[in-house]
């Protein structure tokens, strides 16, 4: 007897990468961009509160500064149309 084949079918699976990024405007690469971005720009404020938390007088207001203007940009580019869960 021969075994049967089971397949994924492919739109689910691209809907995986489209949906998210179509529902806020953008095409992936787009979507991957702007997210990319962001993550580059939370990871240097992250730096700059852990250098803050050793040594204060540093970086006082970098990581809400920061915060605050990708909140702004994000606000603009409609991110307050789709609202995420707790886990994005």
């Amino acid at each position: 007897m021969g075994r049967q084949r089971t397949t994924v079918p492919a739109r689910p699976l691209l809907g995986a990468f489209t949906e998210h990024p179509a529902s806020v405007g953008e095409t992936y690469t787009e979507h991957m961009a702007a997210a990319l971005g962001y993550g580059a720009r939370l990871l240097g404020a992250g730096c700059a509160a852990v250098v803050h938390a050793l040594v204060p007088a540093l970086f006082e207001t970098a990581a809400s500064d920061a915060i605050r203007a990708m909140h702004a940009e994000m606000e603009a580019r409609g991110g307050g149309a789709r609202r995420a869960g707790p886990d994005g």
